[in-house]
């Protein structure tokens, strides 16, 4: 019989997304048996994810590593893996602002950060960005409170706030918030910009299409013909943002604006990047936003924004709303990004010890 080894573990929700939390000291060190292990937690290649505990979607097959920060003025490090579910892939290229959101609780609870009597703020360093995020985590009598009143579209109930400030997130892979250097330009007869805040991205308007904008995510996964094109265009967009072959990485990723139906500032359809995301990304919405609130962009004419040096951003996204507090200075090419500030919640839902084949690693 074969042996298995067993590595402690936390599942939690963070956000609209689910991961396990490891403390970086108890996963290997070396980057090809750590990515082996996630392989084997999550349950991968294997559409169905039958064999591991990750749940056969791309918001529930991701990874949070944890680790305190060598870093002066910053409590912990923060690696976000996204596990490929079908493929032997690993990729700690993005960045994921819904796991994220339970790095601060996660961080508090195993003891790398000591909890203040009612709030504790948790200076995190995301090392898929090499960019800075302040967490401001409940914590009555220095224990983390995941009850609260706050909700978030796409999570069912009421939870703690968790209020996430992310800094340095301009040009977070390519050094540019236009990577290209353009606000418009052409991709297969198709506009598009090409901007890199949070996540590199690229944007399109929905009705070029001849979609409304407003579609569920079922209605998108089920168009292969879309789903390919949005593909080649996002390949060439990798190659113009100087992110070279991206065939098997998730970024840059694509995102479908159109008017705001709902007292919103704009309508975004977020591909994460092959099937449509059933809410949206964080980090995405960052970027969603300030190019929501560039002139010259795709997002002009469509978006509802008062083009304020700080104003709340309002995306309209498949099941429901985020907001993002969003701070530049310009609104132009020239623009240059302050901060973002979102509103989040988490939950811990299980501890204890995931199991993997002993020959792993």
């Amino acid at each position: 019989m074969s042996k298995q080894k067993a590595i402690p573990c936390v599942l939690m929700r963070g956000g609209t997304s689910k991961a396990p939390y490891f403390k970086k000291a108890d996963l290997p060190e070396d980057d090809a048996s750590r990515d082996a292990v996630l392989l084997a937690v999550m349950g991968s290649p294997d559409p169905m994810q039958i064999n591991g505990i990750g749940g056969a979607q791309a918001v529930t097959s991701k990874v949070a590593i944890v680790s305190p920060s060598p870093c002066e003025g910053v409590d912990v490090d923060y690696l976000f893996a996204q596990v490929a579910i079908d493929r032997k892939v690993v990729d700690i290229e993005p960045s994921c602002g819904n796991v994220l959101s339970g790095v601060g609780p996660f961080a508090i609870d195993e003891g790398m950060v000591t909890a203040m009597t009612d709030e504790t703020l948790v200076r995190i360093r995301n090392l898929n960005t090499n960019s800075r995020i302040d967490a401001l985590i409940q914590t009555p009598n220095g224990v983390v409170q995941y009850d609260g009143n706050a909700t978030i579209d796409g999570v069912a109930g009421s939870a703690a706030p968790i209020m996430l400030r992310f800094m340095g997130v301009d040009g977070s892979k390519t050094g540019k918030i236009l990577p290209t250097g353009k606000c418009i330009e052409s991709i297969d007869n198709i506009e598009v910009t090409c901007m890199d805040v949070a996540m590199p991205m690229v944007m399109m308007r929905a009705a070029d299409f001849s979609l409304k904008g407003n579609e569920s995510k079922a209605e998108l996964d089920a168009m292969p013909k879309l789903i390919a094109r949005l593909e080649k265009i996002r390949l060439e967009a990798g190659l113009r943002m100087g992110l070279g072959d991206v065939t098997d990485k998730v970024i840059p990723k694509i995102g479908l604006l159109s008017a705001p139906r709902n007292g919103g500032a704009i309508t975004s359809r977020y591909f994460v990047p092959q099937t449509c995301h059933p809410s949206h990304a964080v980090t995405g919405a960052q970027c969603v936003a300030t190019c929501a609130v560039m002139r010259g962009t795709v997002a002009e004419g469509l978006s509802q924004v008062g083009y304020k040096e700080t104003e709340t951003i309002t995306i309209e996204h498949p099941c429901g709303n985020l907001d993002v507090e969003l701070s530049v200075n310009g609104h132009d090419s020239k623009m240059t990004f302050n901060h973002a500030g979102i509103l989040r919640t988490a939950r811990r839902l299980f501890q204890g010890e995931v199991l993997v084949p002993e020959n792993t690693y």
